[in-house]
């Protein structure tokens, strides 16, 4: 922990000031962190288990509900795109999102069924609004919920007639394939995709991203409460030196004003 006192110092200008003021260098605090999150000896993995809250977890392993911002600190994934969703919130999430309807097409669409035409299935007489296109996969999104027939004739506002494959909720479309090994792979929207690859539903994408976020590294229980003190110490003394610092350059424009 001696690391923490050899933080070195650097000149900052504020605003438009000739001279400079001296500040700890925090860049080298983030430093630290790296430092803290490369250690494996420091720390250990866990799967977040389904509905379980940050508060919970550090209740499970420290037995206390107050070392639940560690988490944040040792993983950047979690910090920047938030705790993972319990399956219900997922749900919410995902259809919140994505709560239109998509048909897809078979058919080349360059030039007609544009955005802000009105689409009518000639079977089932559902009609709705274009409001997008995703023509690397013969998807045409309808605004809300519509009730389109599969494999029925779609007639745009603009004249143009199409054979639909199929329609669903637009959080259960496609929204990319994958070969074997896991990668995207780019089809032909005029053919049906090659049984060798697997659709993947913005539903399925949303649950692998949250799955994702369950992996964790955590502080072992052991080291918690000195690594805790140590980051409240050196956090206090930031602020404590920001603030002293500022307050001093405040004092010598007073003094020369």
């Amino acid at each position: 922990m001696t690391y923490f006192n050899t933080l070195d110092k650097l000149l900052y200008k504020f605003g438009d000031e000739v001279t400079s003021s001296v500040f700890q260098n925090l860049t080298s605090y983030a430093d630290m962190i790296d430092d803290l999150k490369d250690a494996v000896s420091f720390h250990e993995k866990y799967t977040i288990q389904q509905g379980e809250r940050p508060d919970q977890v550090s209740f499970k392993f420290y037995n206390t509900t107050e070392h639940y911002w560690t988490f944040y600190l040792l993983n950047d994934h979690i910090r920047l795109q938030g705790w993972p969703l319990s399956s219900r919130k997922l749900e919410e999430k995902v259809k919140a999102d994505f709560p239109n309807t998509i048909f897809t097409t078979r058919n080349n669409l360059t030039g007609i069924f544009k955005v802000g035409e009105t689409v009518s299935g000639n079977s089932s007489g559902a009609s709705g609004t274009i409001i997008k296109r995703h023509l690397d996969l013969g998807q045409v999104v309808v605004e809300g919920t519509v009730a389109f027939s599969s494999a029925e004739t779609m007639t745009s506002s603009g004249g143009a007639s199409v054979i639909t494959t199929g329609f669903t909720q637009e959080y259960n479309a496609i929204h990319h394939y994958e070969n074997v090994n896991k990668e995207y792979v780019d089809i032909d929207p005029y053919n049906t995709p090659s049984a060798s690859l697997t659709p993947i539903t913005n539903f399925e994408r949303y649950i692998a991203e949250n799955d994702l976020l369950k992996q964790i590294n955590v502080i072992k229980p052991s080291l918690v409460e000195q690594i805790s003190l140590e980051f409240k110490k050196v956090l206090s003394k930031i602020i404590l030196n920001l603030l002293l610092d500022v307050l001093s350059h405040a004092y010598e424009k007073f003094l020369h004003f």
